[in-house]
């Protein structure tokens, strides 16, 4: 097996996750990316991961089915016999924005499995397995990364169940960075705000004047999925020490509080 650490990106083929992968490849440190697409869809991105480490792979699961994400850690498991560092990354969008009062709890539902219920019960499992890594390598270094938004705090009511999941998501960091301190084991929340993906390009035309020509931002530019990497790989390297549960918030100023 190789000595480099791993880590596991869960949705990690585009967007925030790739770069994430792409930082953590140039770190030293073996991507493991996750998405629900064929790997013929994903093979141009997973050969470019496999230029920086030829271990890079790519594992095919939906977060939000129990039996795709235990069998997605027993593939990890077999492969690599090790994980150092889980980033829970994967997550989808509202399907249809509108008015909260019209919100069906078929997308409530589909929203929160992606969102929350798939990265908590994935948390849990690979905190086992990180358990079991710890009782024979005490000396690694192992944490989990949470990647949430900035909807965690503010409300967008056309789309209440993606704010749901990520605010979620916000507190699952926090029972698990308590529950796991005693173990060595960090957990952090990382809260972007305007970030440049395949995600964000039908708001784009919206928002574009708004981040140049508004005091919206303090940093009047979007957020790229290099800088949450650049961030992801200081967490997981421990550049911020002392640090379990807390938020690293990545949005240009937006929610800084202001007269």
């Amino acid at each position: 097996m190789d000595s480099r650490p791993v880590a596991l990106i869960t949705g990690g083929t585009r967007g925030i996750g790739l770069g994430i992968a792409r930082s953590l490849a140039a770190a030293g440190t073996t991507p493991l990316v996750n998405g629900v697409r064929e790997a013929a869809e994903v093979e141009e991105v997973v050969e470019e991961l496999r230029r920086l480490d030829p271990a890079a792979h790519y594992y095919r699961a939906d977060v939000g089915d129990a039996d795709q994400r235990q069998s997605m850690l027993d593939a990890v498991r077999a492969d690599h016999g090790r994980l150092d560092l889980l980033v829970n990354n994967a997550g989808i969008p509202t399907a249809c924005r509108g008015d909260l009062l019209d919100a069906t709890e078929e997308s409530f539902e589909r929203v929160l499995r992606t969102n929350l219920q798939g990265p908590y019960f994935l948390s849990q499992a690979v905190a086992r397995w990180m358990l079991e890594q710890r009782r024979a390598h005490p000396e690694r270094p192992m944490s989990m990364i949470n990647v949430t938004s900035i909807s965690a705090i503010v409300a967008s009511p056309t789309r209440g169940d993606y704010c749901i999941s990520k605010a979620g998501m916000s507190m699952a960091t926090q029972v698990f960075a308590a529950r796991l301190a005693q173990e060595r084991i960090s957990v952090y929340e990382l809260r972007p705000g305007f970030v440049r993906t395949g995600m964000t390009e039908k708001v784009a035309d919206d928002y574009d004047p708004r981040i140049r020509e508004s005091d919206m931002l303090l940093e009047k530019r979007w957020g790229t999925p290099e800088d949450m990497g650049r961030a992801v790989v200081a967490l997981a390297r421990g550049d911020l020490p002392y640090a379990t549960g807390q938020i690293l918030t990545l949005d240009g100023g937006l929610t800084l509080r202001r007269l």
